[in-house]
């Protein structure tokens, strides 16, 4: 049963490429990044579904009058299995992030390019690639007529990349019944070219937007004002010595330690010859799960109050996300097992169980007592202008996503 299912995978070069083309083809760009949200995308999934001969299912609503539609869709599908009381789960999400500087772009972001086994587009890796592998899965057994050992469930969710709160997070809350505690669940949403990291652990992740307010004035006389980006300036560099007070390091996290980094700037004053009263920047800190983020946050504090009362400046601080590291998946886990057996029979090499920074959708799992794990065969290269995805990831992947499914050794 597998090996013809693994057999028509292997066959799918085509769909994956026609699958990639629509999904890119629709800039699902949540509202917080200036889109529209993910209504197109998921209707392009539901007529594929159907199309397939897909018939089990439900579309999820979150609420948000941001977007046209006023909600935010999540899908469910699912193939019964032999056993109707367990589910294996892959997760993949609609929305993309926007392209960003579009001189960097040699296409367009969202129009696919096809370059030999190269996919090139806006979301083709994240999470595309997750989407279209389960797909080509379930399409392998309706068009072979398999039956799984257990159910095979496919969650097409909404906003994972703005936070997940009208998304996997809010099914959690308004949907537990989706979520047994006896399921499987598998996250294709980061990876590393050779398939070898299997993620059960993450880090804490800390966003900020700090505001700086000093005295706009002319720049000839600096006398007469505050000059807040002076003062941005000293607290950014300030702000690197977060590394000296979280110092620990795992080696279960690559990099093993706590980072960092100021990344977004707005714009302050839009002429030369004036000097800027108000500036506003992000961080983005990635902990070490031994670390409370309170203790983080209030190191922050302490070093703007240094810098407010050196140079003369007021600061606020909005928290634009803040996520404790959820519990670690455990090793011997039986998805954690599963996996490892799945990636070792299709891509070989020694595949392990590791924890990364970037926060995943695993994490709300996580927090509800569920095991999840973290993993897919990337470039990688999300969100950077000119993504690419290998069409040989997507059939591979997709092929690692059968063989759990089907994986004897459990006694599933």
């Amino acid at each position: 049963m597998l090996s013809g299912i693994l057999e028509h995978i292997s066959a799918s070069r085509d769909q994956v490429v026609d699958l990639q083309r629509i999904l890119v083809s629709i800039p699902a760009v949540g509202p917080d990044n200036g889109g529209l949200g993910e209504r197109a995308k998921a209707d392009a999934m539901l007529a594929w579904l159907k199309e397939h001969g897909v018939t089990d299912v439900t579309e999820y609503r979150a609420p948000d009058e941001r977007v046209p539609c006023g909600h935010r869709p999540s899908i469910k599908a699912v193939i019964p299995g032999q056993d109707a009381s367990r589910t294996f789960w892959v997760i993949s999400h609609l929305d993309v992030v926007p392209p960003g500087d579009m001189a960097l772009w040699g296409t367009k972001p969202f129009e696919l390019a096809v370059d030999g086994d190269a996919l090139v587009g806006r979301g083709v890796e994240d999470n595309h690639q997750g989407v279209v592998a389960s797909l080509l899965l379930a399409d392998a057994m309706v068009k072979t007529g398999a039956v799984p050992p257990v159910n095979y469930g496919m969650l097409l969710v909404a906003d994972e990349e703005n936070g997940s709160k009208f998304g996997l997070e809010w099914l959690l809350k308004n949907h537990p019944e989706i979520f047994g505690k006896n399921d499987l669940y598998l996250i294709p949403d980061f990876g590393i070219p050779s398939s070898e990291m299997v993620e059960i652990a993450e880090k804490s992740m800390l966003w900020l937007r700090i505001t700086l307010s000093g005295k706009q004035c002319h720049a000839s006389s600096p006398e007469e004002g505050v000059n807040t980006l002076v003062a941005t300036a000293a607290f950014i560099l300030r702000l690197t010595k977060l590394h000296d007070r979280f110092p620990a390091v795992n080696e279960l996290f690559k990099p093993a330690n706590s980072t960092f980094q100021p990344t977004k700037k707005e714009a302050n004053v839009e002429n030369v010859n004036t000097i800027p009263g108000r500036d506003v920047f992000y961080m983005d800190c990635r902990v070490l799960p031994q670390y409370e983020l309170d203790d983080v946050l209030e190191a922050v504090y302490e070093m703007g109050r240094e810098i407010c009362a050196t140079y003369g400046v007021t600061a606020e601080y909005h928290i634009v996300q803040k996520e404790q590291a959820a519990p670690a998946t455990p090793k011997n886990a039986e998805i954690v097992t599963r996996v490892l057996r799945g990636v070792e029979a299709v891509y070989g090499g020694k595949p392990r169980p590791m924890g990364v920074g970037g926060g995943t959708v695993a994490a709300y799992l996580r927090r509800a007592g569920l095991d999840a794990v973290v993993w897919a065969t990337w470039v990688p290269n999300a969100h950077q202008p000119n993504e690419r995805s290998l069409i040989k990831n997507n059939i591979g992947d997709a092929k690692v996503m059968a063989t759990v499914l089907f994986d004897e050794t459990s006694g599933a």
